[in-house]
């Protein structure tokens, strides 16, 4: 059995592995992951069951693969070194404008992220990844609380859920082909995060 980290198959003329993809989360996020069966997927492509087994082994390994492409992209932005080292006010700026950057680049997959409900235990492993993410901005909010950058009367753990709640809302309703960047939205973010977190003194 193939994993997802495993070479892609040769496929079926009309698709290839990502574009197949592309497609089976769009069938997970219209039908729930739970609902959506082989059978939906292949109507969707306009294939059969078996041409399917070209490029993935399984349903699972469909949502594993898919749910490792939205987490990898969001593990390397808390990872690069503008996330680990300089000023913490810098920091937050570069995870808060990557993670934006991110979820518009990779919106289907980051969308079928934050509706995992955790029924199986490829969720559950992507819901954990997922906390380690909450853990790591709350603790860049931690040290900007100690060198007096947060305003004081904010929790660490509030503005955490402040600021991812309002980046993972961005789902629901950015459209990637409309007026709005990427860059022009994470600006907005970042300049709500700015005015809304910091010490005002700081500002």
């Amino acid at each position: 059995m193939t994993t997802a980290t495993e070479p892609a198959r040769r496929g079926r003329p009309g698709y290839d592995r990502d574009s197949m993809l592309e497609v089976v989360v769009e069938v997970f996020n219209e039908r729930g992951y739970d609902a959506a069966s082989l059978g939906s997927i292949a109507e969707k492509l306009g294939l059969s069951k078996s041409a399917i087994y070209h490029h993935f082994a399984s349903k699972e390994q469909m949502l594993e693969v898919a749910l490792g492409r939205a987490l990898d992209a969001l593990e390397a932005v808390f990872e690069s070194p503008g996330a680990t080292t300089g000023p913490v006010v810098s920091r937050i700026r570069h995870v808060v404008r990557g993670a934006v950057l991110v979820l518009c680049e990779e919106m289907p997959f980051v969308t079928l992220l934050l509706r995992l409900r955790g029924n199986t235990p490829i969720e559950l492993e992507a819901m954990r990844r997922r906390r380690e993410f909450d853990r790591k901005l709350r603790a860049l909010f931690e040290l900007s609380r100690d060198e007096g950058t947060l305003r004081a009367d904010m929790d660490p753990r509030i503005a955490e859920r402040l600021t991812f709640g309002m980046v993972n809302s961005i789902v629901e309703w950015y459209r990637p082909d409309g007026t709005i960047t990427p860059e022009q939205l994470a600006d907005s973010v970042l300049e709500l995060v700015r005015t809304g977190l910091r010490d005002p003194a700081s500002l």
